[in-house]
């Protein structure tokens, strides 16, 4: 996926896209797949004790532990938990816009939605801490709210190099057309040798 190096040339104010949400396939397909499965188990059952057959020997059973079990048993609390992380989690998935290793970027227009990639931005940003004289090392990371950098430096006074190293990293930031401008904070270090 390629970055942008020059604003594209816009009419009008630049839109702002959001992120995009995932499409969660696998998580709803294996969501019906269980649902389906107990539901049509248990319809069948029903239709065999409606029919005038005895209900199956598993529904027997079950029914047969919950009337024996307080609710205070391990096992029954146990099964509980489960069953509601599971159900928090699955609204987690439902409710969450998902791919957060993409980063949404300004756009001339409403109908055009892009992103870049986590570590493309961070590599970007990386590139141009190196590209500051006196920076031997660099480490960026990128989150949608805040922007960490930290440099060695290898030579010239740090608190010029942190100087350097904001003004690099802020332009770099704008190059990037980030939607979200994140909050930067850097940290220089002298290298020992």
């Amino acid at each position: 996926m390629g970055l942008l190096t020059e604003q594209p040339p816009t009419t009008g104010p630049p839109s702002i896209s959001r992120r995009l949400w995932s499409e969660r396939r696998i998580p709803a397909a294996l969501t019906a797949l269980a649902v389906a499965a107990a539901t049509g188990a248990l319809l069948v059952d029903v239709i065999r004790v409606r029919a005038g057959q005895p209900a199956a020997a598993w529904r027997r059973r079950l029914a047969g532990e919950l009337a024996a079990r307080p609710l205070d048993d391990t096992l029954i609390q146990a099964g509980g938990a489960v069953l509601a992380v599971v159900g928090l989690w699955l609204i987690v998935l439902a409710l969450t816009p998902g791919l957060r290793r993409r980063l949404p970027l300004q756009t001339p227009g409403a109908q055009i939605h892009a992103v870049v990639d986590r570590k493309a931005a961070e590599l970007r940003m990386r590139d141009a801490a190196m590209r500051v004289p006196g920076v031997s090392a660099a480490r960026v990371r990128l989150s949608r709210r805040r922007a960490t950098a930290r440099a060695d430096v290898r030579f010239r006074a740090p608190a010029d190099v942190q100087a350097d190293l904001r003004t690099s990293l802020l332009q770099e930031c704008d190059r990037l057309s980030l939607a979200h401008q994140p909050s930067l904070r850097v940290r220089v270090r002298p290298r020992r040798s």
